[in-house]
Order: structure tokens, then sequence, then C-alpha cells
């Protein structure tokens, strides 16, 4: 059975009509004070359930994911798989300042304290959130999804650029499955969500650049990116990521960058405003779809990317 909070019901109705599973019943509503009410319609006993539901601010999304496990664990479902393509909170990964936080344990402590059995989740913002969690974890990647689209496009002599040196390693796998060279850009951060480019390593001058990440959130990286290499004489700038966020400023700045192209994916529910001409959505339904089939029938989900 596939169950979907309220955060992306869209790509849930996409996994279920690729699955030929209908969604389960749920109902999710709220007290007049605001507080979440959550309710499973249907009988999950003995049932492999997974719940999907990613967890973008606000908080309620998590909140949302944490109380339909619980009540899945209360009608004694015999498996409870957490499906989230995009993980919250996952940039608090660690203590790089006095007494902060570290939310990305914290949430990963609660999916796991809530009841659920196994986590399914899309590019992690760092490989290592894996061990955060006690219970397994089958971590997708959507880089199949989008060098595809890349590849079929054709672009001129083309290198994969990492906007930081973080990036580098997905750059570099985005650049072998394209068949390009590999850039990457220096840049520093004064204060969070504020980024200035200091150097540009790599050819790109006549040159079809893709710029990739994880995520974009304010679009500041992307957008001092994108400037940076059509400064140092690049073809066309392309930007993708597997998250688009796409918080305050962002939509402003990609809209009036020099950016060919922004390609993300629809783990996030993207709102019809924070569409503009620049901006494509590919999907990955169906890549969550066989890895919930894969999951049920304890199949290798890590076959999905041989």
């Amino acid at each position: 059975m596939v169950l979907s909070g309220s955060a992306n019901t869209m790509l849930a109705e996409e996994v279920s009509r690729t699955l030929g599973v209908p969604l389960g019943g749920r109902t999710i509503r709220r007290f007049a004070d605001g507080e979440i009410f959550v309710r499973i319609d249907e009988n999950v006993r003995g049932r492999d359930l997974f719940i999907l539901q990613s967890t973008p601010p606000p908080a309620d999304t998590i909140l949302e994911l944490l109380l339909l496990i619980d009540a899945a664990r209360r009608a004694s479902a015999a498996r409870i798989t957490a499906v989230v393509p995009y993980f919250g909170y996952a940039r608090q990964d660690r203590k790089d300042q006095p007494r902060v936080a570290i939310g990305a344990k914290l949430c990963a402590n609660m999916i796991t304290t809530a009841g659920a059995d196994r986590v399914l989740a899309i590019d992690f913002h760092q490989h290592q959130l894996q061990g955060f969690f006690d219970i397994p974890v089958d971590h997708l990647y959507a880089a199949p999804v989008l060098t595809r689209y890349f590849k079929e496009k054709g672009l001129h002599r083309p290198v994969v650029v990492a906007p930081d040196v973080g990036a580098a390693k997905m750059a570099r796998g985005f650049a072998k499955r394209i068949d390009a060279t590999i850039g990457i850009i220096d840049k520093r951060r004064p204060t969070a969500n504020v980024a200035e480019v200091l150097h540009v390593i790599g050819d790109v001058d006549g040159r079809d650049c893709l710029l990739a990440d994880d995520l974009i959130d304010t679009g500041g990286t992307m957008a001092e990116a994108v400037s940076a290499l059509k400064a140092r004489g690049a073809r066309d700038v392309y930007c993708c990521a597997t998250h688009a966020l796409l918080s305050g400023p962002a939509v402003e700045r990609l809209r009036n960058s020099p950016v060919k192209e922004v390609v993300v994916t629809n783990t996030i529910n993207i709102p019809e405003e924070k569409h503009f001409p620049q901006l494509t959505v590919l999907s990955v339904g169906d890549l969550i779809a066989q890895a919930i089939r894969y999951t049920h029938s304890n199949e290798s989900v890590s076959s999905l990317f041989d």
C-alpha cells in the first residue's frame, strides 16, 4: 500500500499510477488552533506500507510524516517505509559553530522513533546522512534522470561545472555520464545564503556549461556562477539540481540571469507562481516507483543505477 502526505500529492499520484496501486485513503486536517490531525482510512494490518512525503519547510511536513508513521505502526502495518524524496534539515549535519543543533540527526531520530522500518530518499545533501539513521536507508540518485535529459540535448563540447568544491564528486559523475570535462568554481560564503565567486577552474571558453548541484535554495550560488561562466566566454550555461526549494529571491535571480535553462526534478512540489520561462521540471516518479517495487519484492535497489 502507498500512502501520501500533503506535501507532494502530484508526485504520489504519479508513483501510484506507475505501480498500478491506488493511493491508500487518509485524512489530514487541522483543528481550529492549527494542530494537525491524521487518520489512515483503510485497514493496514499486515501490509507493506510506503508513506511518501517530502519534508521542505514549513516543519508541518515533518510532523505530518511522523504522525502518519505513528498511525501506521499503531494500526499494525507489517513494515513501514518512509519515502522522503527531499529530506529537510539535511544541511544541519554537523556542529560547525558553538551551541548549534544537528537538525539532520534529530529528524533521523524522530523518523526512527515514530516507527519507520526503513527510509527511501533521493540525493541527501551529504551521503553520510545515511549513517544518521539506525534503520536501513536506500539512497537514490536523480542523476540518471537529469543526465538522460542533457545527453539528448546534445550540448556543444560540454563541461560540467561544480558550483563549489563540495559538489565536485557529483559533477564528476555527471561528466562521466554525458562524456564531458569537468570544472570547479571556487567560491566563499561571507554569510549564510550569500555566495561570492572567486575563481573558475577549468576551460569553459566557447563551450556549453552545465552547473550541477543537489539543490537550489535562494539561487544566489547558481546566478553568480552563471554570470562568472558567461564572463569567461562560456557559450550557453545550463543549471540542474535535484531539489528546487526556490526560496526568497531565487525565481527573480534565475529569471534575470543569463542562464539558458534551469532543470530540476519534482521531489518538491513547485507552485505555479514559482515557475519562470527558463525552468524545466523532470519527474522522478518512475524512479521512486521502481525503487518501491524492488523494496517490496526484496530485490536490489542499487541495480537501478548499474
